[in-house]
Parts: structure tokens; C-alpha cells; sequence
């Protein structure tokens, strides 16, 4: 399977069925790209289909924007503190999507408990920011999925083919990206301020930047769990697919909801 920067997509099966599902959309160029080639199934399971893929990121998408309206309702309407939501739905949400990750096996309940601590997490955040600009959390929910729909007709279209060397420069951008972010952080705690963090040009040009970087990542996304259909892996694995683009989703969602927080001061 080809590279990608999200750690979801690793370490998937490489056989299953007969691979003679449709997909997302893009031609299949094995030998060119290094995708999936077919083999006889291993077991006796349904191998996957789109279907399986759209239904199961809807169940988990449906989950995460139900605890995460019900976690900034309790912020907004005071009956909760953003940090006794916040912090219990970070720290719950890292350790099972850690566990998912290095587990290298689908399953439907921790993807969901998962979705449920990021919601939680989400909607707190959210309701700190709804109480300072009114409106900025419908306006980044609109965003993000307007950025994952453009994304998808990117991708189904073939506007923007997912070749290695693409892949190579998504995963160093994402990188790289990622250690700004981490350095920024480190620096800050020693009271130094680069920039990158503080709203002002440079942190609204670098927050664009990321935004731009997370949507190119939902290519990679769209791809593996193509190669997933292509090769008729068995359907449990369509858990895998919802939980690899909700973590895109996510990050998506925390980065426009920081940039529309930086256009809206005075």
C-alpha cells in the first residue's frame, strides 16, 4: 500500500476478495502506483464495499457531533467547565485512538468510543469559542465539510491524481507542519512568541497554510481506503476507513475554527 501521513491508514491487509468493487472514483494503476494487487480470499468474510466505507464514517461523524452538541450546550449554558469536558475527551480520545492505531485491527466499538471522547472534546472547545464570537461554530462545521465535500469531487473527478510523488510531498508538508505546531508550543511555554499562534498575518497565513495541507491529507485518506475496496479486504475494515478520516476531520475542524477565531477580532 502506498505511504500515508495518517497512522490509521497503516499496516492495512494487503488480500482479501476480489477487489471487483467500486470505489472512490479514480482509475486503478497497481503497478504504477503500487496499490493493492488482488488475491484470493483469506476467510469467508463479505470482502468491502463504498457502501460499507460511507455508511460506517457516517455512524462514527453522527456519533462525534452528537456528544460534541451535547458538550458545548452544557459549556454554553454554564452547567459545565470547558476543562472538565475538554481534558477527559483529549485524554481518552489519545489513548483509544493509540490503542486502534497499534492494535492493527479493526473494531467498531473502541472507533466509536473514539468519536464519542472527540466529540466531547470538540464540543467543548467549540462552546469556549461560541461564547467569545457568536456563530463561529456553525461557520467552521460548514467549513470543514464544504473543505471534505471539495476534497472528495477533487478526488472522485481525478482533478489531482494521488501519485508518489504527491503522496511524498503531503506527508513532508504534514511533517512539517507538525513540528512547527510542536516547537511553537514548546517555545511558548518559555514565554517566547514566534508568531505562529498569536493571530496576527503570520498566524492567519500559517493557519491557511495548514488548512490546505489537512485537505490535501483527505486525498490520502480517499486513496487508502480505495486500495481497501480495490484489494475486497473484508468489510470490518470499513471501521478502520471512518476512523482514518474522522482523525482528518478533526484536526480539519480545529484549524478552521482557529483561523475564523483570528478574523473575528478587533
Amino acid at each position: 500500500m502506498r505511504t500515508t501521513s495518517n497512522p490509521a491508514f497503516r499496516n492495512l491487509p494487503t488480500s482479501g476478495g476480489s477487489g471487483s468493487y467500486a470505489g472512490f472514483g479514480q482509475p486503478y494503476e497497481a503497478q504504477q502506483y503500487g496499490g493493492y494487487q488482488s488475491a484470493p480470499p483469506a476467510t469467508g468474510e463479505r470482502p468491502i464495499t463504498i457502501d460499507d466505507v460511507v455508511t460506517k464514517t457516517a455512524i462514527t461523524l453522527a456519533t462525534t457531533l452528537a456528544t460534541g452538541f451535547i458538550s458545548a450546550w452544557l459549556v454554553l449554558s454554564g452547567q459545565a467547565k470547558p476543562f472538565a469536558l475538554m481534558l477527559p475527551g483529549l485524554i481518552v480520545g489519545l489513548v483509544v485512538s493509540l490503542i486502534i492505531i497499534f492494535k492493527r485491527t479493526p473494531s467498531a466499538p473502541l472507533v466509536l468510543i473514539y468519536a464519542a471522547a472527540e466529540g466531547v472534546f470538540l464540543g467543548a472547545i467549540t462552546g469556549v469559542f461560541e461564547g467569545m464570537f457568536k456563530g463561529i461554530a456553525w461557520q467552521a462545521i460548514l467549513g470543514t465539510f464544504g473543505v471534505f465535500i471539495a476534497m472528495l469531487i477533487v478526488y472522485k473527478t481525478g482533478a489531482i491524481r494521488v501519485t508518489p510523488r504527491l503522496t511524498k510531498w503531503i506527508i513532508g508538508a504534514t511533517v512539517g507542519a507538525a513540528v512547527l505546531m510542536l516547537g511553537n508550543l514548546v517555545l511558548g511555554l518559555f514565554g517566547v512568541n514566534v508568531g505562529l499562534r498569536d493571530g496576527g498575518t503570520l498566524a492567519i497565513v500559517f493557519s491557511l497554510v495548514v488548512i490546505g495541507i489537512a485537505a490535501f491529507n483527505f486525498l490520502l485518506d480517499f486513496e487508502a481506503a480505495n486500495e481497501m475496496i480495490r484489494s475486497g479486504v473484508p468489510a470490518k475494515w470499513a471501521w478502520w476507513a471512518a476512523f482514518g478520516l474522522m482523525t482528518t476531520l478533526v484536526w480539519l475542524y480545529l484549524e478552521i475554527l482557529r483561523l475564523l477565531s483570528y478574523l473575528q477580532r478587533d
